[in-house]
């Protein structure tokens, strides 16, 4: 079903599709992709109307991401941007430079999918629009830091906004190291 998701880069004109995308209930709604954007302190004291207004300032002033539909509805999300644009990223464990690591490369660092839209290969879609995104903003690497479900089979449709281990490998990623048992740093050129 992957051929009938469409994406495309976020902009002012797709704001209204995206905002049906984070929705009004569940953990999007209250994160609006601000996590990786905001200090601790800044999360704590921002409600999600403030986070919504956040990512709407920042589509009006960039692309930081995709959205998806399937047909005229409005089923996904995925952001996409430098890994420079996350500050949280750079004190992740997960996450940090590590010697060898590319300073600033592309990060995709979270995946929305409407519930009603599950297991219809929007996640897939989304990746491959994320790539091209990336690639159409003169990307020439990219990361992502999914959830391995082999280690961690049970973990909750929550827990796997960053994607997994198996979307990334479809994607021709690889594991460029583990630094945890659940958790994968998986790079590719672009």
């Amino acid at each position: 079903m992957t051929d009938d998701v469409v994406t495309r880069s976020v902009d002012a004109s797709t704001w209204e599709s995206l905002s049906t995308v984070f929705g009004t209930k569940g953990d999007p709604a209250g994160c609006w992709c601000q996590w990786f954007k905001l200090s601790r302190a800044d999360w704590n004291g921002t409600d999600r109307t403030q986070k919504a207004e956040l990512l709407h300032a920042q589509v009006e002033a960039g692309s930081p991401g995709v959205v998806a539909w399937l047909g005229d509805e409005p089923v996904g999300w995925a952001a996409v941007e430098p890994f420079s644009a996350y500050p949280s990223l750079a004190r992740s464990p997960i996450s940090k430079r590590q010697p060898d690591d590319p300073a600033d490369p592309w990060a995709i660092t979270c995946f929305v999918v409407r519930l009603e839209h599950r297991r219809k290969g929007v996640a897939r879609a989304l990746l491959q629009g994320a790539l091209r995104h990336a690639h159409e903003h003169g990307a020439t690497v990219i990361e992502g830091y999914p959830v391995d479900t082999e280690a961690r089979p049970t973990l909750s449709a929550a827990e796997r906004y960053h994607g997994t281990v198996s979307l990334f490998r479809t994607g021709g990623f690889e594991v460029v190291r583990k630094p945890s048992a659940s958790r994968a740093v998986m790079r590719r050129a672009l």
